[in-house]
């Protein structure tokens, strides 16, 4: 393991254009949005976004070498550019990962490096013990393993205690009896029929998690997040694969099949003060999986965009480009 200290730290390479972009086909309603940039003829790289229900952004492709990548996004269903939005149907990890699949042989890919952060790096994960043969590599940032003790913590007692001020706006939706299981409260509100009362809570939902995101607190919260058209797709998807528990086998199945990975290359850049996906899920992972490259960023919190962070992913997609 590596603590790495805020100094020489890289930064993200210039902005650029995507060179192709499309909506690609599911054997369901949804039309999945994908992208490609860098160069067409360089190292395929999959970038898998964080939520569930985020959505890529122009500056995600900042975190690769142009020369060397040719780096394909895609949003995932029912959010982003992805229609229809924020529908549930048809809607889980499998599906996804079935997504991804169908990606790679429109894109004619043989075998990729894969880029995922928070639930970027569940579902990334979970590609990856699903189809080893297909995956060169794995950057990771912000473990998230969807146990059960990671979402009691973020929804309901843990983060709560070093965030009180952005919590109480979290729990001002939900009456003072139901706040024994925010997350079913919750749940019942954003799958109702209320429209208002959808949107309402669906922005509160969305804001904690934008409030706590990164090291700095609530005075950097993106505004993506206090959105309402980003927030129901966001708050409403997300609710929905946690109260699910991410449709996974079992409890803490990626680090009890993590014999199928291990000798994939991979690196493991995580936050020492993350506080969205804490730092045990990491080192659960660093602990069973001690073949991957693990580095914690000893001033940084869960945001991709912590100077510290940016300088760990950018130094992994570089060695990932190396092999």
């Amino acid at each position: 393991m590596q603590v790495i200290p805020s100094v020489s730290r890289r930064g993200l390479y210039p902005e650029i254009e995507a060179y192709a972009s499309g909506m690609m086909a599911t054997d369901s309603v949804h039309r999945i949005y994908w992208e490609a940039s860098g160069n067409p003829d360089g190292k395929p790289m999959l970038v898998v976004h964080g939520g569930p229900g985020g959505a890529t952004n122009p500056g995600m492709r900042r975190y690769f070498d142009p020369a060397v990548w040719n780096t394909i996004m895609f949003d995932q269903r029912g959010c982003g550019r992805s229609t229809p939005n924020a529908v549930l149907e048809d809607n889980d990890t499998w599906k996804l990962i079935e997504d991804i699949e169908r990606l790679r042989i429109q894109a004619g890919v043989e075998k990729w490096a894969v880029f995922g952060g928070s639930w970027g790096s569940t579902l990334a994960l979970t590609y990856a013990l699903t189809h080893p043969d297909r995956v060169e590599s794995l950057v990771l940032r912000g473990i998230f393993l969807l146990t059960p003790s990671e979402l009691h913590w973020f929804y309901q007692h843990g983060a709560s205690e070093i965030f009180p001020d952005a919590w109480e706006r979290f729990i001002e939706p939900i009456p003072k009896a139901e706040r024994g299981d925010l997350m079913g409260a919750y749940y019942t509100r954003l799958m109702g029929d209320d429209v208002e009362e959808r949107r309402r809570c669906a922005v509160a939902w969305s804001s904690w998690e934008g409030d706590t995101v990164s090291a700095q607190g609530p005075a950097a919260r993106p505004d993506k997040f206090g959105d309402p058209d980003f927030a129901v797709a966001f708050a409403r998807i997300e609710n929905w694969y946690f109260t699910n528990k991410g449709f996974l086998p079992e409890e803490d199945w990626i680090v009890k099949s993590i014999d199928r990975i291990r000798s994939i290359p991979a690196w493991i850049v995580q936050g020492r003060f993350d506080v969205v996906t804490p730092m045990s899920g990491a080192w659960s992972l660093h602990r069973a999986w001690p073949e991957a490259n693990f580095e914690v960023i000893a001033d940084a919190g869960h945001a991709s965009t912590e100077p510290g962070i940016i300088d760990g992913l950018v130094r992994a997609t570089d060695a990932a480009g190396r092999l």
